[in-house]
């Protein structure tokens, strides 16, 4: 025996403005047989079919214009009642893996792993018959990752003078992706531990969960160790290789150094490594036309050898070739360059060694290196 399925169509509502139709059908009696329809009940009665109810698009969250969204999280469609079978689903853009499941009324978007930092995502709720065109469109965007976390990561890798310990010991899941994306968001608590046995004022740089001297140098060592950029900048690229690195446990292999050019006379440079002091040696600076800026810097550039060419204060060319140069302030390094002494200002405003402390000096300024000049 035949069955009989009358439809009348609805429309998704947002604010009171059609944004398109969607299709509702009528039901089934036991044992097979057709349901009476309203129009059929109406008209034996002789009173107006009641209307179907119209599917209505309450919500999107996150809401339309939405800043600084967590993208690890997921993403809800509010319906005023269940989506039908067959209807088209929410389309994101960027498109990512992750699933649609209906959660009573709304349908509920679970990100495989989840939308990295400062991306625009667009959410289109389609029309019935699938179109985009006439569907509804609402945007956020995802908030930066935590500068909490970088350091935390850092921390774990070698690349800053402390330990970090999650609380309660329980560690992020180094193989899940999700998991890390999360952390990266909203950065687990813990506990730093400084290393001790360097001098304080390496420990003045630190500030917890904020842009910092140490994180600077932190990033720009490992930039240095894997083929990046040594701007010290924590880029998309720069946390992308961080957290691939902690996945992989790709760690510092160069342990951690902090160095401090004193121009008290004589001058010194000294090396703090891995907690204790490793080299100290007379050291030339700047003379005073063309000094040696003052402050800490991280070392960003290392070259074996080169031939340093330009300008003296007199206007003379030159062009001297130079070894073991490890780059932390613009065109000044700590390197080897030929003196009758050392211990004085006698250079264009570089660090200078002579040549077997230079090279003693060379492997224990790796990238990142903080190097501070006294005033």
């Amino acid at each position: 025996m035949r069955t009989a399925l009358i439809c009348t169509s609805g429309a998704i509502v947002v604010a009171g403005a059609t944004v398109g139709g969607i299709y509702a059908s009528g039901g089934f009696q036991s044992h097979g047989q057709p349901a009476s329809s309203p129009a059929h009940v109406a008209a034996a009665r002789h009173i107006p079919a009641r209307p179907v109810p119209p599917l209505r698009l309450l919500s999107v969250s996150p809401a339309n214009g939405t800043q600084d969204v967590d993208g690890a999280d997921g993403i809800t469609v509010a319906l005023s009642k269940p989506l039908p079978a067959g209807a088209a689903l929410p389309q994101l853009s960027p498109d990512i893996a992750g699933t649609w499941q209906q959660a009573g009324d709304s349908l509920v978007f679970t990100p495989q792993v989840g939308f990295t930092a400062g991306t625009r995502v667009t959410v289109t709720v389609p029309a019935a018959d699938g179109t985009v065109r006439s569907g509804y469109k609402s945007t956020f965007t995802t908030a930066p990752y935590s500068v909490l976390r970088l350091q935390e990561l850092l921390a774990q890798l070698g690349y800053l003078p402390m330990t970090w310990t999650p609380d309660g010991g329980e560690a992020i899941q180094a193989s899940s992706p999700s998991a890390q994306l999360e952390a990266a968001y909203d950065a687990p608590a813990g506990t730093f531990r400084f290393q001790g046995g360097y001098p304080k004022e390496l420990y003045s740089f630190w500030q917890e969960g904020s842009d910092n001297l140490l994180l600077k140098g932190a990033i720009t060592g490992f930039e240095g160790d894997h083929g990046m950029t040594t701007d010290g900048v924590a880029s998309a690229q720069v946390w992308a290789a961080v957290i691939k690195a902690a996945e992989t446990g790709q760690r510092n292999t160069d342990g951690y150094s902090y160095a401090i050019a004193n121009q008290d006379l004589p001058e010194t440079l000294t090396i703090w490594h891995n907690g204790r002091e490793v080299f100290s040696s007379p050291t030339n600076t700047g003379v005073s036309v063309a000094p040696t800026p003052v402050g800490t810097f991280p070392v960003y550039l290392k070259l074996p050898y080169q031939v340093m060419s330009g300008y003296n204060p007199d206007g003379s060319y030159y062009a001297d070739p130079v070894q073991w140069v490890s780059y932390f302030s613009g065109g000044s390094a700590v390197h080897y360059i030929a003196r009758g002494s050392y211990g004085w200002p006698q250079s264009l405003g570089c660090v200078e060694l002579p040549y077997t402390a230079a090279e003693q000096a060379y492997p224990i300024l790796p990238y990142g290196t903080l190097v501070t000049v006294t005033p």
